[in-house]
């Protein structure tokens, strides 16, 4: 894929916009996540529930979803390692949004992950105009917390019940971090 098609672009990944043509990569690539996403996770892997699911992502303006896409040899299409969405986003004074994001099986422990999440903060503190970016966490889940303690989130709380999430209401840490403190890792 060309690089102008890409919104931010890093050493080995780069991030764009989701889209209904990424239907079948992604939901494929769901099914072969399955084991890595459960319990924390259920993304859409099949068609019907992808195209309802990217419809919400592109139409809403209070969200916007980001795949992370493997920069690959100059090939056709890089593929596909994992998501991250800004949903909730509140402009104003409050200027945040909140994230929710997943990577696929064959991208874990490559930083991959780390590497998109970082072009999505820097996205999302830039032409997004975002001040403030949260990230609700169940607290077995040590993949995605150590992501979010990479990049430079802070821990600001605790919420018991907060979603619910394969059929019962699940607590989880909140963090968070500032477009002051992106860059600023702990």
């Amino acid at each position: 894929m060309p690089e102008s098609d890409y919104l931010a672009v890093g050493r080995r990944t780069a991030i764009r916009p989701i889209t209904q043509a990424d239907a079948e990569e992604f939901t494929t690539r769901v099914r072969e996540s399955r084991d890595t996403h459960r319990p924390w996770l259920f993304p859409p892997d099949d068609a019907r529930a992808y195209a309802a699911y990217a419809g919400r992502l592109i139409d809403d303006p209070t969200k916007a979803g980001f795949l992370v896409c493997e920069r690959g040899d100059g090939t056709p299409a890089d593929p596909i390692a994992g998501f991250i969405n800004i949903n909730n986003i509140v402009a104003g004074a409050f200027r945040c949004g909140a994230l929710g994001y997943g990577a696929f099986a064959h991208a874990l422990g490559r930083g991959l992950m780390s590497e998109g999440l970082e072009l999505v903060l820097r996205y999302a503190f830039g032409p997004l105009g975002l001040h403030r970016l949260e990230a609700n966490i169940q607290p077995g889940n040590e993949g995605s917390l150590a992501l979010v303690r990479r990049a430079g989130f802070r821990l600001e709380g605790f919420s018991p019940d907060f979603l619910f999430i394969d059929g019962a209401w699940r607590d989880h840490e909140r963090w968070a971090i500032t477009a002051g403190m992106a860059g600023r890792k702990s």
